[in-house]
């Protein structure tokens, strides 16, 4: 009996060893129209992956959106066009929100994670001030790297991540109806969890 308990841990922890493991750490955004796969760079964001995960993981963005929503038509005609759908826990959970800290700004200059189509980034006012909110691209937005004209501080967007399972996910949701930029109703997010 007791070889047998130990050759079925002994397969238990074989198994394990031989498990899918990722060489830098992935997400799920589960949906309402399914679920999108994020690979995270903590090597070159390494303060906003932490601060993410750390939402993450204590449920901040369960029960959560995709609550805007930029695209040609919802944009003034002489501004720099983007492509993107935005989430996160401000409409949802204001109050957990406006509590937390601003994350310290890492532009796409020190991470070199450039605003390339399916990339996640940090909705900011302020350098500095982004925390829950994110957003995804659907197409290249070069006006979000460091430099770039969608900033009029010209320090763009802190990207730190890339959709790897599930674009056509985004485009679904990027295809909801909308006023004025926002979707008419969110999108719900059932959960954002560490694979």
């Amino acid at each position: 009996m007791r070889k047998q308990y130990l050759f079925i841990v002994s397969i238990c922890m074989l198994m394990a060893a031989c498990g899918t493991k990722y060489k830098n750490p992935h997400i799920e955004i589960q949906t309402k129209f399914g679920d999108i796969e994020v690979e995270l760079y903590p090597d070159q964001a390494p303060k906003t992956v932490t601060a993410f995960l750390s939402y993450v993981k204590a449920g901040y963005y369960n029960n959560s959106s995709f609550y805007r929503v930029l695209n040609d038509e919802n944009q003034p005609s002489n501004a720099s066009k983007a492509e993107l759908i935005q989430g996160g826990i401000y409409k949802s959970k204001p109050k957990v929100h406006d509590t937390l800290t601003g994350i310290p700004h890492e532009t796409t200059e020190q991470t070199h994670i450039q605003h390339k189509r399916g990339v996640i980034s940090l909705a900011r006012l302020a350098p500095g001030t982004g925390t829950s909110e994110f957003f995804i691209c659907l197409a290249d937005q070069p006006g979000f790297d460091f430099g770039g004209e969608n900033n009029a501080d010209k320090q763009g967007y802190a990207a730190f991540g890339k959709v790897v399972k599930g674009m056509e996910i985004v485009n679904k949701i990027y295809n909801q109806r909308e006023e004025g930029q926002a979707f008419d109703p969110p999108v719900p997010i059932y959960d954002i969890i560490q694979l």
